[in-house]
């Protein structure tokens, strides 16, 4: 049965009040003390002047401060948007004047000792439904940050199987909140009364020696985090005690044929899953070891009714096996799941995009040939290039830039900038001026400066071209 958030939440304090719920470095909180802590958080936030229907923007690193803050905003009514720390001053006041205008205001919650709970009344609070359970950023193909609202209200059951969570056991959470999969896995962990172990940042034998230390049946992780797992000893993974896992979930890029392949060795295939979704969810594809095995580096075919088509473009859906454009549609008579602020839907009809490119097969399952044309996805964060380069082009000695990703055994794909500019421009130069601009894995890892035109005079660019001759030498 669905209920508000925060009444599911006292529900599982009522009902175990000592079970771990949270551990994040070396805390943990009982079901009981998160029950508590976050009714005397809710009530600051409301002095503070935090409402119902609001959004309370969390900037803090991984750790419990977050999650409290984001279960105080829920039991309040309010709807929860997490920002990266790290976030360059320029890029979070668009974001907060995004958030601002989207809501009854928005509260800022970016100083630790403002997500400590201060002694006083830990009751209940008055029942409280957010209107949207959550909201994201996203740069947004434009180069301006754009704010995703599930349209979903904040109501949980803690019975649903949503994404293979059973109820109770432990979920080892190694992904920063402010990315979308590890709040969604986070989050719904908390609902189904799951421990969740929050790792402060990610490290490859910290999460594994995680697993083993929790009895974790749950690990969601992107490729970059399993190719760094596989690359340890064989002896450091055979000394780790992995038998409690009953997913691992993947999601957030492509994950190469024979790294999944490997891990579908190490545990099974049975324990590996694969996601496909955006954050908007119009449409999600699951794909098992078991079937993937079947149809190797597939993402799996629709769920629950939805539709996923390959467009050519002219806008005809093509035929099995050939290369265009995902277009995604809900189920029939399904409301919509998101809501645009500072940005327009890509669609066509009852149809939407992304911007992935792929193909469907005769058996229906789905298969991404490249994470949206322009769009670079490296260690499983998404990166909108026009951002970058818009950032790039503030510094007075750069005429243009076009950023492409480049092959990277490691994160996926790298962010390789070609600046047109001055030829006494460094690396390092660029590099220090994008630190106070952009997010650390938004700033390009590799620059190169050139001195003929990169543009046209209408100033387009062909950039899988740039990003072809690059990728050759790689």
């Amino acid at each position: 049965m669905y209920e508000p958030i925060g009444v599911v939440l006292g529900r599982l304090a009522d009902d175990g009040p000592t079970v771990p719920a949270l551990t994040t470095a070396d805390v943990t909180r009982t079901r009981a003390e998160l029950d508590v802590r976050t009714n005397r958080l809710g009530r600051s936030f409301l002095e503070r002047g935090a409402a119902p229907g609001a959004i309370v923007a969390v900037s803090l690193p991984n750790g419990s401060a977050v999650v409290e803050s984001v279960v105080a905003a829920w039991k309040l009514g309010a709807v929860p948007l997490v920002l990266s720390a790290a976030m360059p001053a320029a890029e979070r006041a668009a974001v907060l004047e995004l958030a601002a205008s989207s809501s009854g205001g928005c509260l800022v919650v970016d100083d630790p000792a403002a997500a400590e709970p201060p002694d006083g009344d830990g009751s209940r609070l008055p029942t409280a439904t957010p209107p949207y359970w959550r909201a994201s950023t996203s740069g947004g193909s434009t180069g301006r940050p754009k704010l995703i609202l599930s349209s979903k209200p904040g109501i949980a059951d803690p019975d649903e199987r949503t994404f293979y969570l059973r109820r109770e056991g432990c979920t080892v959470v190694p992904g920063p909140l402010y990315h979308g999969a590890p709040f969604l896995i986070a989050a719904n962990s908390l609902f189904r009364g799951k421990h969740v172990v929050l790792l402060p940042k990610f490290g490859a034998e910290s999460t594994l020696a995680a697993v083993e230390r929790h009895r974790a049946d749950y690990l969601p992780l992107v490729p970059t985090m399993m190719s760094r797992i596989w690359k340890l000893p064989d002896d450091v993974k055979a000394r780790v005690d992995l038998s409690s896992l009953q997913v691992v979930l993947h999601f957030g890029s492509s994950c190469p044929v024979w790294l999944k392949q490997a891990w579908i060795d190490w545990l099974g295939p049975e324990r590996i899953h694969e996601l496909y979704a955006g954050t908007e969810g119009q449409a999600t594809t699951w794909i098992k070891g078991t079937e993937w095995v079947a149809h190797p580096g597939s993402v799996g075919r629709p769920a629950n009714g939805a539709e996923m088509r390959a467009f050519g473009v002219d806008m005809a859906i093509l035929p099995a096996g050939e290369i265009g454009e995902i277009y995604m549609k809900p189920p029939p008579g399904t409301p919509r799941t998101y809501e645009y602020v500072g940005a327009e839907a890509k669609s066509q009809g009852e149809w939407e995009s992304l911007g992935d490119m792929g193909w469907i097969d005769d058996d229906g399952y789905v298969y991404i040939a490249d994470r949206r044309t322009d769009m670079i996805v490296t260690g499983g964060a998404n990166v909108y290039p026009a951002e970058v380069e818009a950032a790039l082009e503030q510094h007075p000695d750069v005429r243009t830039a076009v950023v492409v990703g480049l092959p990277d055994g490691d994160l996926g794909h790298r962010i390789h900038a070609i600046v047109e500019g001055s030829p006494t421009l460094t690396a390092d130069a660029l590099a220090t001026f994008m630190a106070d601009r952009l997010v650390r894995y938004k700033i390009p890892r590799t620059f190169e400066v050139v001195d003929a035109p990169l543009r046209d005079e209408a100033g387009k660019v062909r950039r899988s071209v740039l990003r072809d001759a690059r990728a050759g030498s790689v």
